[in-house]
């Protein structure tokens, strides 16, 4: 039985692939939650188009000139917004001290590789695919984490294995990995929701 429902708010940077897919997941029930606010460093992004189609609210707060001014002003939005639970949704910024103070414990990234072989600085997307291939392991995976100051470093909260075919190239591991990483997303919500994922 569904006991609680989630109040989410989505940082994204470019599609927001993992945002879309609990988006839809939560409109058509299958999600116990609520979509607050999404938010972009990037007034391009493809992530608040979608946002504003499906009546999510949605802003742009850029990072670059003022990281500690968007810092603040991001802890800020979320807070307003009642959000309790930050998702990462290919988020192409490291968080700042006040987003990491005032959400501590409750902002959750997803990555395309096991940790912590294939995580820390610098690894997120192609490069992560390339060096399980690199290392030749049999099995890849998918990760969601609590986010701390450290990349990739926080709590793991659920795994997901993605098996390596003998014959993969980075593009099909990649193809493989990403198709699956945004229901992993989904289904991982939903056992917080639920209840059968303990969490804080």
């Amino acid at each position: 039985m569904i006991y609680r429902s989630l109040r989410l708010g989505f940082l994204a940077s470019g599609n927001g692939s993992s945002a879309r897919a609990v988006v839809g997941a939560i409109h058509d029930g299958s999600l116990s939650a609520e979509a607050r606010l999404l938010v972009s460093n990037n007034r391009g992004a493809p992530a608040l188009a979608f946002a504003a189609e499906e009546g999510v609210p949605s802003l742009c707060i850029p990072t670059q000139a003022d990281p500690v001014s968007a810092d603040a002003r991001l802890a800020d939005e979320m807070r307003k917004s009642g959000v309790e639970l930050i998702v990462l949704s290919g988020y192409l910024r490291q968080l700042g001290p006040k987003v990491l103070g005032d959400f501590a414990g409750r902002i959750l990234n997803i990555h395309p590789g096991p940790l912590p072989a294939f995580g820390g600085h610098g690894m997120y997307g192609r490069r992560v695919h390339e060096a399980v291939l690199a290392a030749g392991v049999a099995e890849s995976g998918i990760v969601i984490h609590l986010v701390d100051e450290e990349y990739d470093r926080g709590p793991v909260i659920a795994r997901c294995a993605v098996p390596v075919a003998p014959d993969d190239t980075v593009e099909t591991l990649e193809a493989r990995v990403t198709t699956r990483e945004p229901q992993f997303f989904v289904e991982t919500l939903r056992r917080i929701a639920d209840g059968t994922l303990p969490f804080p």
